[in-house]
This record gives structure tokens, C-alpha cells and sequence, in this order.
């Protein structure tokens, strides 16, 4: 059975190390002249099995795979993982994730966690920089098991210290981690591979355990696709002199120039001519810009290329794209299907906007997750009409969510204009945190609305001889001078300090909602204790808040209730002379 190459992506908190690590395995370990020895296409880095073979010869000896080699996504990150969609799943054989050995764990990493698990996507940990361990003897392009054994004592305690400690905070993150050459069973145990993507350490290590695991556990995902070309839209681009063209990851057959395509967009597929397809020249020659791409009549699996099409009008960056025999070919209806997006909605939800399909279904996805409901949904930056439409509805739902887009011009314009709360982050955890921390806030906003509703002025007594509990709660008798309590307000001083909140009150074996003027309770305070904050014999107040001292004037209070407020005011005016007006 013929197989691919397996395509792997990487991920990692940003400044981890990702960039540096596809540059080594780009080829700054090898001579600049050995044309072929690793051949790089635009949104991918192919690893041939012979380079692979040529860097982990101190590990392997003269041992053989059937895997062809390893087929790199040149776009790292969290971000490009999603973009990445091979029949609604990723598009990804293998990650790596990276996680710089002194920071550990940071927000990115957890949701690449995050985002591995959801796509179920096997994975590899490069535990990067270890070359910044103070002591730590460096050697270019050694493997890590053989780097080890040359580091001095002090050194290996100071790096299994920080080893432990990552493998600690991954199984707090629900991963059972253990360096690759400690692991039996690879099926129950995430390898941690320790690198220098700077020295090239460690790099032999990480390429040999994706070759093995490739190897291993996914050769029958692996068979190699025959006939015509299936593949993902990566990014889309304008190229000078080519106009707008498509980065792509061919996963399954051959594209040829002049073959028909169908590619993915917001509604039905674009049927279209390939008009070049394009690959960089050989590596001697990448660096230079104006001579970059070479052009090719065909191109087999599993491959990155960059396209150029008749016609191109609708596509999207994260949509599929099909060779195909005509308009009329049952690909076309099957990429119809594939491009769709699948986002549960309600009548009543929020709205949230994505770059691409695959980090809209992620953004979904979490959200759903958590239960917050999604009324409308689409990809692309942020429009007026996004925010009218967002704008429609109760005030608890006039959200919208945004994931690395921007907001137009004429959506800026409409914003004043209309009651809706805008989020956006590069980071889909971080947006839903965004987005639970507004809730809170406007919960806390509503309540205390609420509170100003109901909280009438109050004055009341503590009676002598009646503290029965000091603390947690207090429990005292009181007696209400003025207006009304109820449990869940809050006291004040006669000097104007915290006195508490009232937590229950009580008569006999009853429990009461409230108490009126000339009642005598016993009540429950939280957060004070007798003695020290309140005494026999103090005057209580009801706190109240700013907002509610106009709608208070307007309401038939008693005289005694007027003078329970003109006290809180007086108290509160001490510290801010212009409160309540």
C-alpha cells in the first residue's frame, strides 16, 4: 500500500519557539546547496524520509520506514490549526506542540489543548530552549538522549526540575506526559520530546518520534489517495502578476494545470480553471524573493502549493477544494456539504464572527461548550450589517464576538448608534473569558439596579443586651426605627462605615422576608463581628446607592423614612460631596 507523507502542524504560546523550530527543520541544519534534501512549498515544508534518515542516523543506524517523510505546516500556531479542515475534521495528522522549558504553560498552550482535543488530533510536546539551562553544553544537531550525557550534574538538576514542573502543570491540564524515552505505551502517554530549535538539539529526537508515531498508529489513514487532487484552502492571497491566488494543502490525489476545481465558499462551490499552479525552485534559491516560485503542470499528494484560478470570486480561507470532471460532477454537491458550516443556533443567543470556517466552528464550539447560546454566525471581519443585525434583540444577547477579524469602517461608524456590546481576541478562550467577564459585569449592574428598587431608606437599633452570636454571621436584636428591611441589604454606621450585610431575619422560630418600622427582629449580619465593628446600642442605616436617591424623592415616603435618607446622604457626602445628585 502506496502512503503519504503525514501532515503536521504546530502550535504554541506565542515567543515559544515555533517559527525558529520550522526554520531549523526548513534547513538550517543542512548545507544550503543540497537541493532536494528538503523541499519547501509555500504554506508547507516537505521533510523528505532521506533527510530524516541522513539527521537521526545516531538514533536509527541504517533502520527504514515506509513513511515517505513529514509534510510541515508553514503557517505555526493555534490560529492556522483551525484554519485547517480536511472532512470536518483537521486537517492534521500530527501536532507538535511547543512549550519554552522556562515559561511553561501559558494561554495559548491551553488552547491548544484545547483545540487538539476537540479534533481529536494526535500530538507530540517539543519542550523547547533547553539550551538556555544555565551550564547547559550545547552541540549543533545532537540528539537530546545523546546531549544529556554530556551535561553536568547541576545542570540535569536544574532541567529535570523544570521538566517536572511543565509535566505537573500538563497534568493539571488533564495530560499524562513523560519524556518520549521513558514512554511503553505511546497510546497512553503524550512523548515530551526536551529540544533546542536554536542548537538543533533534540530536533533528531522530535522528527524521529512523529516518523515512528506516523509509522505506527496511522498508516491506514496515511494510504495515498489515487486520481483526482482533494485538498484544504489554506490562506487567500494577492501575488503580484498572478493577482489572487490560493495557498493550499493537497492531501489526496493529483491537480494539474487546466484541471476543472470546485472551491468552497460561504454558499455554493466555484467552478473553476487552474491556471498555474506554483512551487518554490529549490532550497539554494528560496531566499530570493523575486525569483521565488517556479511553475509546475502537476502535483501530488500530500503537497503545499499556491493556485492561481479563472475565477475566484467567494472563496474562503479554511473551505476545501475539489479537482473535479464538470458542473455537473457529484464532487461539487459533496463540497456543498463539506463547506457548510455546522453551528447549532437559537432563536435567542449572541452573535460571533470568525476569520475562517474551521476558528468559527473552534469560537462555537467553546462557546456551546459552556452554554451560551449563538443566534447568528459568519466568517469574515465585521461589517455594519454584522452589527445591526447583532444590535437586534434583548440587552442580555446584543453581543458580538469577534475572532482575529477586524471591524470595518462603516461597521465603526454604526457602533455609537446602536446598544451592543463588540468583543474581539486573537485568542478564542480569551474571548469567552472577555464575554463571561461582561456578563458578570452586567449581572452586577442589573442587580444592583435591582437593589435600588427595593432598598428603602431604613434606620434601626441595636438593642441592649441582645448580641446572641458575635460572628459568622452576627445575630443581633434590633429594632426599626424608620422604613423597611429585607435580607440581602446592606448596613451602614452612623459614622458611615461598612456595617455588614443582613443575611436573615428572624421572631421566635419564624423566619421573615422583612421587618417594618417599630418591629423588633433579631437579624443575621455577614461580614462584621459584634464588638468591633457594631455595639449594643448603635444606629444602623440601609445603605443605599447613588441611582436611587432621585427615583426615592419621588416616592411617598413618611417623614421618618425622608430623614433615614437625608442621614445616608449626609454620611455618604463626607467622602464624595456631589453622591446622589
Amino acid at each position: 500500500m502506496a502512503i503519504r507523507q503525514p501532515v503536521v502542524s504546530v502550535l504554541g504560546h506565542v515567543d515559544h519557539g515555533k517559527t525558529k523550530l520550522l526554520d531549523r527543520i526548513r534547513g538550517t541544519s543542512v548545507q544550503a546547496r543540497e537541493a532536494g534534501a528538503i523541499t519547501q512549498h509555500i504554506g508547507a515544508t516537505e521533510v523528505p524520509i532521506e533527510h530524516i534518515y541522513k539527521v537521526c542516523k545516531p538514533l536509527i543506524g541504517n533502520k527504514k520506514f515506509n513513511v515517505p517523510g513529514l509534510l510541515f505546516i508553514d503557517t505555526p500556531g493555534h490560529h492556522s490549526f483551525v484554519t485547517l479542515r480536511a472532512r470536518g475534521g483537521s486537517l492534521a495528522d500530527l501536532a507538535v506542540l511547543v512549550i519554552d522549558i522556562r515559561e511553561g504553560i501559558m494561554p495559548q498552550t491551553i488552547e491548544s489543548i484545547r483545540i487538539l482535543r476537540q479534533y481529536k488530533t494526535p500530538f507530540v510536546i517539543a519542550l523547547n530552549k533547553i539550551d538556555t539551562i544555565q551550564g547547559w553544553i550545547s552541540e549543533d544537531g545532537r540528539p537530546f538522549i545523546l546531549s544529556e550525557k554530556a551535561q553536568q550534574e547541576h545542570t540535569l538538576e536544574e532541567f529535570n526540575e523544570k521538566l517536572y514542573k511543565v509535566i505537573a502543570q500538563l497534568a493539571e491540564e488533564g495530560i499524562s506526559a513523560d519524556r518520549y524515552d521513558r514512554i511503553d505505551d505511546f497510546t497512553k502517554a503524550v512523548a515530551l520530546v526536551p529540544i533546542s530549535a536554536k542548537e538543533g538539539e533534540g530536533v533528531p529526537d522530535l522528527l524521529l518520534v512523529l516518523i515512528g508515531l506516523a509509522q505506527r498508529f496511522l498508516e491506514g489513514r496515511l494510504e495515498k489517495g489515487e486520481g483526482l487532487g482533494r485538498g484544504t484552502i489554506l490562506e487567500i492571497k494577492e501575488e503580484k502578476g498572478l493577482g489572487k491566488t490560493m495557498d493550499v494543502i493537497l492531501y489526496s490525489g493529483t491537480i494539474k494545470r487546466g484541471d476543472s476545481v470546485a472551491l468552497g465558499t460561504r454558499g455554493a462551490p466555484v467552478v473553476t480553471k487552474v491556471k498555474a499552479i506554483l512551487k518554490p525552485k529549490p532550497l539554494d534559491e528560496i531566499r530570493d524573493p523575486r525569483d521565488r516560485f517556479e511553475s509546475v503542470k502537476e502535483v501530488n499528494a500530500a503537497a503545499g502549493v499556491k493556485i492561481s484560478c479563472q475565477n475566484m470570486e467567494g472563496v474562503i480561507a479554511g473551505a476545501p477544494f475539489r479537482v473535479v470532471k464538470g458542473q455537473n460532477d457529484p464532487s461539487v454537491k459533496e463540497l456543498t456539504e463539506e463547506s457548510s458550516i455546522k453551528i447549532e443556533t437559537q432563536e435567542k443567543g449572541i452573535s460571533i464572527k470568525a476569520d475562517a470556517i474551521g476558528s468559527l466552528e473552534a469560537l462555537a464550539f467553546e462557546a456551546k461548550a459552556l452554554g451560551i447560546p449563538i443566534r447568528k454566525y459568519g466568517v469574515g471581519d465585521i461589517t455594519r450589517r454584522d452589527i445591526v443585525e447583532a444590535a437586534y434583540g434583548d440587552k442580555e444577547n446584543s453581543v458580538l464576538l469577534g475572532f482575529n477579524v477586524n471591524i470595518t469602517k462603516d461597521a465603526e461608524d454604526e457602533m455609537p448608534k446602536v446598544n451592543l456590546k463588540v468583543l474581539t481576541n486573537q485568542i478564542v478562550y480569551s474571548l469567552i473569558e472577555d464575554y463571561q467577564e461582561w456578563v458578570e459585569d452586567t449581572k452586577r449592574s442589573t442587580d444592583t439596579d435591582m437593589r435600588s428598587e427595593i432598598a428603602f431608606p431604613a434606620k434601626l437599633k441595636i438593642l441592649p443586651g441582645c448580641i446572641f452570636r458575635v460572628s459568622k454571621p452576627a445575630i443581633v436584636g434590633v429594632r426599626v426605627l424608620a422604613g423597611r428591611i429585607r435580607p440581602g441589604e446592606n448596613l451602614l454606621t452612623s459614622d458611615g462605615k461598612d456595617a455588614g450585610k443582613i443575611k436573615s431575619i428572624h421572631t421566635g422560630e419564624d423566619t421573615l422576608k422583612e421587618a417594618k418600622q417599630g418591629e423588633e427582629v433579631a437579624i443575621g449580619i455577614d461580614g462584621v463581628t459584634a464588638g468591633r465593628q457594631i455595639n449594643e446600642e448603635d444606629i444602623l442605616y440601609v445603605d443605599l446607592i447613588g441611582s436611587a436617591i432621585k427615583p426615592l424623592s419621588k416616592i411617598d415616603l413618611t417623614e421618618d423614612e425622608k430623614m433615614a435618607m437625608e442621614d445616608v446622604i449626609a454620611l455618604k457626602r463626607m467622602d464624595e460631596p456631589f453622591w446622589g445628585m
